[in-house]
């Protein structure tokens, strides 16, 4: 497990992370709804051992980032962010975010696209995708869905839907039961918040779409292969995973992470 005791107090929260330091290209991950750090040990591991700076962070309300301080907002977790770049003074990081993580990593792109050099979205649906009618009735039923399931029951409930193999989904299961039902609730309306339709947008930055194979979560399954589409880049479907594809089957997200840090490498190198 990644020592994470760093802490920028922010708002009420104090935000723990960790940061690897280093000169290498810096890289800063976000976890998913009632996640945190944990989910991107295998990552770090891997990508530090090669060379690259590594910031994993526990959101507001997460982790070791508890107690909340204020509210749990679309816009709180976009401060923080930026807050915790600018804190760290990183040199125009690669943005990584699963599910929630990849959608706050995409707004933030797309409002200070001068902030990072590159983002990989994992398992996430497409922020500006154009939604049909049935997903935007799926979009607003969800938080009142989950509001029905008792809280005993919503940490195995979710984990059982967010991954497939037995050790992310005891992880996923310690993870979610750290939220109460009602900060659960409040972080998926969040997430929800994050979802802005503008189908004429692109992504400024270069792009990674990383999914698991058998994630069945939201409508990411048909809303990133339009997105991989729209954009021009291939989609990397991870072979036996869930929505937590990088704990599924961290070896292929490890390879596919490393394969796009090296191609816009040695595209940079070649516009010089």
């Amino acid at each position: 497990m990644v020592n994470i005791s760093s802490v920028l107090p922010l708002h009420g929260c104090a935000l723990h992370y960790a940061d690897s330091g280093g000169d290498g290209v810096p890289l800063v991950f976000s976890h998913g709804a009632g996640a945190d750090h944990v989910m991107f040990d295998a990552q770090s591991e891997y990508l530090r051992a090669r060379g690259y700076r590594v910031v994993t962070w526990d959101m507001r309300g997460h982790g070791l980032s508890r107690p909340a301080g204020v509210r749990f907002t679309a816009e709180r977790a976009i401060a923080d962010l930026c807050a915790l770049i600018e804190h760290l003074a990183l040199d125009r990081p690669v943005l990584v975010g699963q599910s929630l993580g990849g959608n706050l990593s995409q707004t933030v792109v797309r409002r200070r696209p001068d902030l990072a050099r590159a983002l990989i979205v994992i398992d996430s649906t497409w922020n500006t995708a154009p939604l049909s009618w049935k997903e935007r009735l799926l979009v607003k039923a969800a938080a009142p869905s989950l509001s029905m399931i008792s809280a005993r029951r919503l940490p195995g409930m979710m984990a059982e839907a967010s991954a497939v193999t037995e050790g992310a989904r005891a992880d996923a299961r310690r993870a979610f039961s750290q939220l109460s039902k009602e900060e659960f609730v409040q972080v998926w309306r969040a997430t929800v918040e994050f979802l802005d339709p503008d189908p004429g947008y692109r992504t400024p930055v270069p792009l990674c779409l990383i999914r698991g194979e058998r994630d069945r979560t939201g409508n990411i399954t048909s809303a990133m292969p339009r997105w991989a589409t729209a954009e021009g880049v291939e989609e990397v479907v991870i072979t036996g995973a869930g929505h937590i594809s990088n704990q599924d089957n961290p070896h292929a997200v490890n390879a596919a992470i490393e394969a796009f840090l090296r191609r816009i490498s040695t595209s940079k190198q070649a516009q010089r």
